[in-house]
């Protein structure tokens, strides 16, 4: 399969195995490729045929013989969910038990009164209230119709009539049903029917019983009972309900099921945002773009002098309230700017059109303001393009009705241990956990929840032995990293309790602090202890040194690998001569650390103050510019929050106008020190088979261009000029492509209950060009050739071509020389994107002013992968750039010259800077779980090689300050 070189490779069952080698040597090929997918189609191919349509199959491994293979499952690097509605709680299906909690043991609470816990009484409780009453007392029983409402009433007084009673009363007051008085139309009338009157005695238990039936079935399941006292005695009432009812304000609920507690059912679901927890708004921010320009020359895109339809109306407006259009947007008066962003209310306003004709009409009404003016265009047009168009101005906040609980009122008033549901959601999984293990009910509410809370507290356990104790479960699974998802999935499957099951992992360790580690592999041994067969694809040399059996894959990668180095015990892998990674476990090899560690210039630093989103608590950060920064902190601390979702959109804000809001923060200064700010994520460079390496990095342009200047090429009429050019020799459009399978070289054909099937196109024999574009011919090689290429392949063939030789260096400085030019984005891992983007900025010419941002760049990636990308990153630095690394690898962190440590915990125990400063300092600060790990780590070198004094990392010759200073 892929790069795999036909090996035959021998696995010990129930044993946890942990498959490592370079990036690209064939470890998925193996693991997920071969093993999981043919564990997977023996298993689905025992079903029926109608059922295997359903099913997503994988393609049939090429391979000769798997003997003793068990179902597998697969838990993989992927995000869990796009979809809005999905939290943490109904991935894990810990929601699903707290809805059945809730509905079996919860107490409800009045929302009008919500100290008053509403009660309901079978009908027998509601006789023996009555039994209680001293004997002789007058009483009289009534059934509520109509509470506060307006109206006549006539009809409801005929059907009483119809039903045989002969009194009601309205208002307070009794009247014979013949008797009753015209109502007055628009005023609230209450209408209760008197369903019986009588004396307690102990005899009247069975007409009482009728008597409450038949009120509870007229009043709704309440009924009043009304102690008759003396003459100069008051009444006394008592109100009794077979639903939940508050005795106060007659508010009812009825029984509690499973069904109120969820926000994806119309019953549970908030009313106004539909159970997402948050809609959608036109933003004043957005829709004034640009704030220090005036209204006539583009404040508000739309409404300038271009168009003159609504100028014309501003002009009005601008004539009526004395204001001038040419003067800045956030000069004017705030009642100004609220008339023209919300409207004129009722004021009417002169407004002066000019009809088709030129002839200029006056009408006068109110002014409608251009937020609710969107407002209506979104909700009438048909257009898409329009829909589209507006959506830009959008903006999403918490529910204003649910506060984003995503529930309805009366979900939220039903509480269990002084709890309600989304109360419990909010707590973080390790507090969660706490709280349900200290939780007692009264007596045969605690026999009923038993079972059903140690469900809960057994899923939440298996959720904070793998390191995610700080999420919550009220968490949108659309937020979590691929790491997270995975560490969920994990969890999942030892709740599910399954047994000789064949588990394949994806580096499980990733977004993992080094503090958890211990939790995750505890885990994982114990999935293996359940007899299940435990394959982890992972470089991390905890689980590698944890494993019972190591597979090495190389030596190289791409097809210098798909070869077995050596297997066995991890200590028979640190004894193997031609493994690089027992090299690296014996210590033979390691990555160094630079003996050029770079002085601060506290005069040169990138400053953020207050930042306050998510979890962080109004924390101040300072970057040195020009060095190597590592940011660090437990899974949840707020690493990603701080640098992601504050740093990055705040620069991007100011340097580019970017529409993305910054997470919440007080001022932002150093910008001075930046002309660019560059985010290298994880996300795919193309989302269809036609992106590639080539495309992304601009190296096809420059591929066809030379291709057109072939004397062939030219010849034929292909070169430049000629009416096709460089693009005769683009799959993507017409002229050169092969037409049959438009370029892709593939056919799809579907198998129905098969999975679908890609052939190679039988007319170009998946070159995805047609004969003629490929007979032109560089060097020996067309152009379909070229794009089979590797990327070190294609180095040595392009090297005398500077343009396209440059590009190519850069893919390999970043370790990506066995990719093929033409490998499909979608094939590409989310450490390759990264690099393919890093490759890309590369090749760029910088400026020295440059903010590279990568969050955990070392993702899947071998000790020798990490040193390579290490000399690109510390090459990125020497030239004047500023790097922030978000990372939790300790190769990585040794070699920063500054770190800030993020904490002290997950989730709402982090939050805040721990320490910054150079390696040393942090090893050493006292409450740092990154400084108790990377502590040994500098100590192993230290005795290896003496450490050098730090370079001075400002231009000016300043910088002899300490890093205390800077702290100072």
């Amino acid at each position: 399969t892929h790069n795999l070189k036909n090996i035959n490779l021998d696995l010990p069952r129930h044993r946890l195995i942990v498959i490592t080698g370079l990036s690209g040597s064939g470890k998925s090929s193996l693991a997920f490729d071969t093993l999981y997918a043919e564990g997977q189609r023996r298993y689905v191919e025992s079903l029926s045929a109608y059922a295997r349509q359903f099913l997503q199959l994988m393609e049939k491994p090429d391979v000769d013989l798997i003997e003793g293979l068990s179902p597998a499952i697969s838990i993989e690097q992927k995000a869990t969910s796009h979809n809005p509605r999905s939290t943490v709680g109904t991935v894990t299906e810990i929601h699903d038990y707290l809805r059945l909690l809730y509905a079996r043991v919860g107490e409800p609470y009045c929302p009008n009164h919500p100290e008053q816990k509403l009660e309901s009484m079978t009908i027998s409780q509601m006789v023996d209230a009555v039994l209680t009453f001293p004997e002789e007392t007058k009483l009289m029983i009534l059934a509520p119709a109509v509470v506060n409402r307006k109206g006549e009433q006539i009809e409801l007084i005929l059907e009483l009539r119809a039903k045989g009673f002969v009194r009601v009363r309205i208002d307070g007051k009794v009247y014979e049903i013949d008797a009753v008085p015209k109502l007055a139309k628009n005023t609230k009338h209450t209408v209760e029917v008197v369903v019986d009157r009588l004396r307690v005695r102990q005899d009247l238990k069975q007409r009482l019983a009728e008597s409450f039936e038949t009120a509870l079935r007229n009043g709704d399941g309440r009924a009043i009972v009304v102690e008759i006292g003396g003459e100069n005695e008051p009444a006394t009432e008592h109100l009794y309900s077979a639903k939940f009812a508050c005795p106060i304000c007659n508010y009812s609920l009825e029984e509690l099921e499973p069904r109120l507690f969820s926000f994806n059912n119309p019953m549970g679901a908030c009313p106004r945002c539909d159970g997402l927890g948050s809609i959608s708004f036109f933003d004043p921010k957005r829709v004034v773009a640009f704030p220090q320009l005036s209204l006539a020359s583009g404040a508000i895109k739309g409404w300038d002098r271009r168009n003159q339809f609504y100028y014309q109306m501003l002009q009005s407006l601008a004539k009526h309230f004395g204001f001038d259009l040419d003067r800045p947007f956030n000069k004017l008066p705030e009642r100004v700017q609220q008339v023209i962003l919300y409207g004129s209310e009722k004021e009417k306003i002169a407004f002066q059109y000019l009809s088709d004709r030129g002839k200029p009409t006056v009408r006068e009404h109110a002014f409608e303001g251009i937020v609710p003016n969107l407002e209506r265009r979104y909700r009438e047009t048909d257009s898409v393009m329009v829909r589209e168009e507006l959506a830009k101005y959008l903006n999403s906040k918490p529910c204003p009705e649910c506060d984003g609980t995503r529930l309805r009122r009366e979900a939220r008033h039903v509480k269990v241990g002084s709890r309600a549901i989304y109360e419990v959601s909010n707590l973080a999984l390790r507090q969660a956990s706490e709280f349900f293990r200290e939780l007692t009910l009264d007596g045969q509410r605690q026999a009923i929840a038993d079972r059903i809370i140690k469900e809960i507290v057994n899923r939440l356990q298996f959720l904070n032995n793998v390191g995610l104790d700080y999420l919550s479960l009220d968490r949108s699974a659309e937020t979590l990293s691929g790491g997270e998802s995975q560490r969920i999935r994990l969890a999942s499957q030892i709740g599910s309790g399954l047994t000789g099951v064949m588990y394949v992992l994806d580096e499980p360790s990733i977004g993992l602090h080094q503090r958890d580690n211990d939790r995750l592999l505890t885990t994982l041994k114990h999935l293996r202890d359940l007899g299940n067969s435990v394959i982890v694809v992972e470089h991390d040399t905890d689980a590698i040194l944890s494993a019972d059996h190591v597979v090495d894959m190389g030596p190289g990668a791409g097809e210098h690998g798909g070869q077995i180095v050596a297997q066995g015990t991890p200590e028979d892998i640190r004894r193997a001569p031609h493994s690089l990674t027992g090299q690296y476990l014996a210590g033979h090899r390691q990555i160094p650390i630079p003996g050029d560690r770079r002085r601060i210039d506290p005069e040169r630093c990138l400053t953020i103050t207050g930042a306050t989103g998510n979890n962080l608590k109004g924390i101040t950060l300072k970057l040195p510019v020009g060095l190597f920064v590592c940011v660090t902190g437990v899974s949840g601390s707020g690493k990603s929050t701080l640098i992601n979702d504050t740093l990055y959109h705040a620069i991007a804000h100011h340097l580019y106008g970017s529409a993305t809001e910054p997470a919440p923060y007080e001022e932002l200064t150093g910008l001075e020190f930046f002309d660019k700010v560059i985010n290298v994520d994880q996300s795919p460079i193309g989302r269809t088979p036609r992106s590639n390496p080539a495309t992304y990095t601009g190296l096809f342009t420059p591929i066809r261009e030379l291709f057109a200047q072939v004397k062939e090429a030219r010849e034929r009429g292909y070169g430049p000029g000629r009416g096709y050019g460089p693009g005769r020799f683009s799959f993507n459009v017409k002229g050169g492509r092969c037409e049959a399978c438009q370029g892709d070289g593939l056919i799809k054909v579907e198998m129905h209950f098969l999975p679908d099937v890609y052939v190679p196109c039988d007319v170009c024999h998946g070159q995805r060009y047609n004969r003629e574009t490929l007979e032109v011919q560089y060097k020996g090689k067309n152009i379909h050739d070229v794009l089979s290429l590797t990327v070190e392949q294609a180095f040595a063939f392009f090297e005398p071509i500077p343009a396209v030789a440059r590009k190519l260096s850069t893919l390999l400085d970043v370790g990506l020389g066995y990719i093929t030019l033409g490998q499909s984005a979608t094939t590409l891992s989310g450490g390759e994107a990264q690099r393919v983007k890093l490759a890309l900025e590369l090749s760029k010419r910088d400026t020295g002013r440059t903010l590279y941002i990568l969050d955990e760049p070392t993702t899947g990636l071998h000790y020798h992968d990490i040193e390579m990308l290490l000399a690109v990153l510390h090459r990125l630095r020497d030239h004047g750039n500023t790097v922030v690394v978000i990372e939790h690898n300790l190769d990585v962190i040794k070699t920063a010259d500054w770190i800030v440590d993020l904490g002290p915990e997950g989730g709402d125990g982090g939050g805040r800077v721990i320490v910054a400063g150079p390696p040393e300092l942090v090893a050493k600060a006292p409450g740092s779980f990154t400084g108790a790990h990377l502590g040994p780590v500098l100590e192993r070198h230290a005795h290896k090689r003496g450490v050098r004094a730090p370079v001075d990392a400002s231009r000016g010759g300043r910088g002899k300050k300490a890093a205390a200073d800077l702290l100072g």
